[in-house]
């Protein structure tokens, strides 16, 4: 099972990547933009991801993902159960996530590294 700490470990690499606590909740932010949310209780990660390839993803690991929030619906955003999560694909997905928000400036930097 992965924890919020190896998501801050991934995050710390990622330029232009912080963290705030919103409302008692944890966000990773890229600029203005959150491309990672957790639940309170830190069981559900909320990650940024292509609205039009969510439906697929949920589909086909029901167990693992989840759709958004009907509040979250509208936006680039989908969920996942933090315990059937792996190290190899949380940091597929946290990277992913970062690359939706973050400027082309800032990808061009860490591909670069």
């Amino acid at each position: 099972m992965v924890t919020v700490d190896d998501v801050r470990r991934i995050a710390a690499d990622l330029p232009g990547s912080y963290e705030v606590v919103v409302r008692d909740r944890i966000k990773f932010r890229v600029g203005r933009y959150v491309y990672i949310a957790f639940s309170r209780d830190e069981t559900v990660m909320g990650f940024a991801y292509l609205r039009e390839e969510r439906d697929a993803l949920v589909a086909s690991d029901p167990e693992t993902f989840l759709p958004p929030d009907p509040v979250d619906v509208r936006y680039h955003w989908v969920q996942a159960r933090m315990a059937a999560l792996d190290e190899a694909q949380l940091s597929e997905l946290v990277v992913d996530a970062w690359r939706i928000a973050a400027p082309k400036r800032l990808i061009a930097e860490y591909d670069h590294a």
